[in-house]
């Protein structure tokens, strides 16, 4: 019978209900003749673009924003702003940027607006000057967007959002602020989407929209106003025509959401959401979203609890991503922390040591660092676990096969790429809470296409009448699953 392998990341709370984890692994549908409906691909890896910094790979710096504008991409990278051509060499353009946090970042097409909360600066494009605003009418900036000429921006620890002057980032009227009122909580994020100004609070989310005044140009758009409010700065972004984000309000805070409308949608699991609330601080999650063959990926990583989810828009489904720390053992956060799209690449910023790479299909790194891959799942189908013991016969993997490769991290064929890569397999009979050893099986060295993966002698289910499966891989290959069968009977206890 086929064994539910596809799906959704979702552990329960009772991991005897459900223990599905799905980490460097997301689904494509595949609805026109397909073999099966869908199948699991393995995550891009990062592959190091080598920009010349000057920082040190051991350094222990991140990128903290990344914005593409014309023909260059600029980062802030630790206190460093830095302008980067197509050939990835980087000029230095200042080293004295405030903070640790993220960079949120936006142009007018001449200046580039740099809020590091409080501090904010502002790089002009045409002429190359830098320069922190010092405009003693400056209160400090959060998060910022663009709108119709004008810098708008939210003031740290308070109900205000401001603009700046017209196509002058430098310049602010101490008049053009307005505060939300909708309710009484402090603005914690906005972001520009579709020329109106989404506003988010502790607790509540207002919309704002350009109405031309004469003292202050914004209005709040009536109607557009919810009892949902944002738990993270920094968990704000566009996708797929509209705005995520990660929510909070008087009952209660981690459910991510999408705006419909003007209204917020919840699009997280309970599964999700038992994880994000069992972190303490959310507060410091940061998100950013991309677009790679179709798929629309918002990702959103919660760094003191070393995890990232993200949510793919085409399927609607969840999934993991991280790394594998060689040290600790642990899949901890994703390596990246900011995108941006410059010279035909969905580069990202590095979270650990100032790199900027690019999401590569082909590369099974990230930057230096292993990207290990692992589904869990129930063996039996929803519904067909009667509580009686059974024997698992066997379980032959449906995957492609003879991708094998050299141990080297180069993604170069060479004479020795005749490495037979590993999947191994490991199951539990008390629902996901001790595990068997791993038995491990190759996948086939190169070209050797019609290899089978397939696991014998399984043994029988104990005490609970169940079995979870749990597959996982971290060799430096293509992973590409459409699904499994499994062998079982059941006998009479």
């Amino acid at each position: 019978m086929k064994t539910p392998i596809l799906g959704a990341a979702y552990v329960a709370r009772s991991i005897n209900a459900a223990d599905n984890k799905l980490i460097n692994l997301y689904a494509e549908a595949t609805p026109d003749g397909g073999k099966t409906a869908a199948y699991f691909l393995r995550c891009p890896g990062i592959t190091d673009l080598s920009v010349t910094t000057g920082i040190s790979s051991s350094t222990d710096v991140k990128v903290r924003g990344l914005w593409a504008v014309g023909d260059y991409l600029y980062a802030v990278i630790g206190a460093s702003f830095f302008k980067i051509d197509s050939s990835w060499n980087a000029t230095l353009i200042s080293s004295s940027v405030s903070g640790t946090g993220q960079a949120s970042m936006v142009d007018n097409g001449t200046q580039i607006f740099i809020a590091t909360n409080p501090d904010g600066y502002i790089y002009n494009t045409s002429t190359g000057v830098f320069a922190q605003i010092g405009d003693p009418d400056f209160p400090g900036a959060v998060t910022v967007g663009y709108l119709d000429g004008y810098f708008v921006f939210n003031q740290p620890n308070s109900q205000r959002i401001w603009v700046t002057e017209l196509f002058d980032g430098l310049s602010i009227n101490p008049l053009d602020f307005a505060s939300a009122e909708g309710a009484p909580d402090n603005v914690v994020s906005l972001i520009v989407d579709h020329r109106e100004v989404w506003v988010f609070g502790t607790n509540s989310t207002e919309v704002w929209y350009d109405a031309g005044q004469p003292d202050f140009p914004l209005a709040r758009i009536q109607g557009a106003f919810n009892e949902i409010g944002c738990a993270a700065p920094y968990s704000v972004a566009k996708m797929d025509n509209s705005v995520f984000w990660l929510g909070a309000d008087i009952r209660g805070r981690g459910m991510v959401y999408k705006a419909q409308g003007y209204q917020g949608v919840r699009v997280s699991t309970h599964a999700i959401e038992y994880a994000i609330q069992s972190y303490g601080d959310i507060s410091d999650a940061v998100a950013y979203t991309y677009q790679q063959d179709g798929h629309a990926f918002y990702v959103l990583t919660f760094p003191s609890a070393e995890a990232t989810w993200v949510f793919d828009a085409s399927t609607q489904m969840w999934h993991q991503r991280g790394y594998s720390n060689v040290f600790t053992g642990n899949v901890e956060r994703h390596r990246g922390n900011c995108q941006a799209v410059f010279a035909n690449k969905v580069v990202v910023g590095d979270a650990l040591h100032g790199r900027i790479g690019y999401y590569d299909f082909d590369s099974y790194v990230e930057f230096d660092s292993v990207q290990r891959w692992m589904r869990s799942w129930r063996a039996l189908p929803t519904g067909e676990n009667t509580l009686k013991r059974t024997a698992q016969h066997s379980l032959q993997l449906d995957c492609e096969s003879g991708y094998g490769s050299d141990t080297a991290y180069d993604s170069t064929p060479s004479a020795s790429d005749d490495l037979d890569p590993q999947v191994m397999l490991r199951w539990s009979d008390d629902g996901g809470h001790t595990w068997s050893n791993e038995h491990w099986r190759g996948t086939g060295a190169i070209g050797e296409y019609g290899r089978r993966v397939i696991w014998r002698r399984l043994g029988m289910t104990t005490k609970l009448r169940d079995r979870v499966y749990e597959l996982s891989g971290s060799d430096e290959t293509k992973i590409a699953i459409m699904g499994a069968e499994l062998i079982a009977s059941p006998t009479r206890a």
